[in-house]
């Protein structure tokens, strides 16, 4: 052994009694306990937030506050009963040690022994583990008054992000996250965990696309669930929206951005559908300059139902625009000011809807009756 070898330090361990699962040969699963007190040495919370280089990191959704201080209200009341335990994604160096004798396993292949997973050393540390479920129940149980509280904790060993993503998604299948979070953590996803949330998946790899290209007229303007609370006032356009305008035109045989899919072989050119959608919305954003960028309160355009208004728009404004014409973004333009003297984005009233151009709201009604009379109008005036 080596002088460096003897100075390194062992890292710290805690130790507990547990069971392993094997479900699955690669990803063992442990069950054990832990102290309320030493939940935050084991995992931290990987909040979803995006880097310097907006790549998405973390998944879990913000701290709900009030929840969090109801739980902690329980715990800290008379006869508590907590069987609600945590998931958790614990490191892959995790060591289990069988316990001696010949009853420490059954016929399913669950084994009894002790686990030894590292810790932080300090509160400044990072934690070696993850809450994949259980968040606002972690926080409450660490300001909670018994901090020798025994929590019920299911443990796979697994450091692929990717694999602890795809967890967190199923096990809070029954209780909807938040489709903003769902939406944005698609991407991310190999195999999405239903038919429905696949759908999804590429529209929202569009969207991230359309708010982080610089060339894009929503560049920052899209607001996620990684979003910053400092940067909301900024990001005007809700991106449930757009991921819906997409996701129609994918679907629709009569989608523009339809025929840019290969169904036989499985394909889709995504830089064919990025360079129409950034011709197209930034024909948008120069055909009404005075309510691009604004806040939904001020601006329709930027409300989710002028968004999804415009998306149905596309797939007939563009089978006429030529992407590889000497302007195709002016010729967006040109096919736009067929309808540019009816709208009423800011300010005025949808004479032929009967409604002030702030009553329109983002409902399945408003969204039909704007899109239908655009598209109504536009293929009026072409004729």
């Amino acid at each position: 052994m080596t002088g460096e070898q003897q100075r390194k330090p062992r890292q710290k361990v805690l130790e507990r009694r547990a069971l392993r699962v094997m479900q699955n040969e690669n990803v063992p699963l442990y069950l054990f306990t832990l102290a309320a007190e030493e939940i935050e040495q084991v995992a931290d919370i990987a909040r979803i937030s995006r880097d310097e280089a907006g790549k998405l990191i973390g998944y879990q959704r913000k701290e709900k506050k009030q929840h969090v201080r109801q739980i902690q209200d329980y715990l800290d009341s008379a006869n508590v009963l907590f069987p609600n335990g945590l998931i958790m994604a614990l490191p892959s160096d995790v060591r289990f040690k069988s316990s001696r004798g010949p009853a420490t396993s059954d016929a399913l292949g669950t084994t009894a022994g002790i686990l030894e997973i590292p810790i932080a050393d300090g509160l400044d540390q990072p934690r070696p583990g993850w809450i994949v479920d259980g968040q606002q129940r972690s926080l409450a149980l660490a300001r909670a008054a018994n901090r020798r509280f025994p929590v019920p904790v299911a443990g796979f060993a697994s450091s692929d992000l990717e694999l602890q993503r795809d967890q967190f998604m199923r096990v809070n299948s029954v209780h909807p996250l938040p489709t903003n979070l769902v939406t944005e953590l698609l991407p991310e996803v190999v195999a999405a965990p239903s038919p429905r949330l696949s759908a999804r998946k590429l529209p929202s790899e569009l969207v991230d696309m359309l708010n982080q290209d610089p060339a894009s007229p929503f560049h920052n303007l899209i607001k996620r669930a990684s979003t910053e609370p400092e940067e909301s006032r900024q990001r005007v356009v809700t991106d449930n929206s757009l991921v819906e305008g997409l996701r129609e035109s994918l679907k629709s045989s009569s989608g523009a951005l339809y025929l840019y899919r290969n169904i036989t072989a499985g394909t889709t050119d995504t830089e064919g559908i990025r360079q129409l959608l950034i011709t197209y919305w930034t024909g948008v954003r120069n055909t009404f300059p005075d309510a691009w960028g604004r806040p939904p309160t001020e601006s329709r355009l930027m409300h989710g139902v002028g968004i999804r208004a415009m998306s149905r728009l596309l797939d007939h404004v563009m089978v006429r625009v030529n992407l590889r014409g000497k302007d195709p973004v002016a010729a967006v333009e040109r096919e736009l000011a067929y309808i540019a003297p009816l709208c009423r984005w800011t300010d005025g009233t949808w004479e032929e809807l009967g409604q002030p151009w702030n009553a329109l709201q983002n409902t399945t009604k408003d969204i039909s009756e704007l899109a239908n009379y655009l598209m109504r109008a536009y293929t009026d005036a072409r004729r």
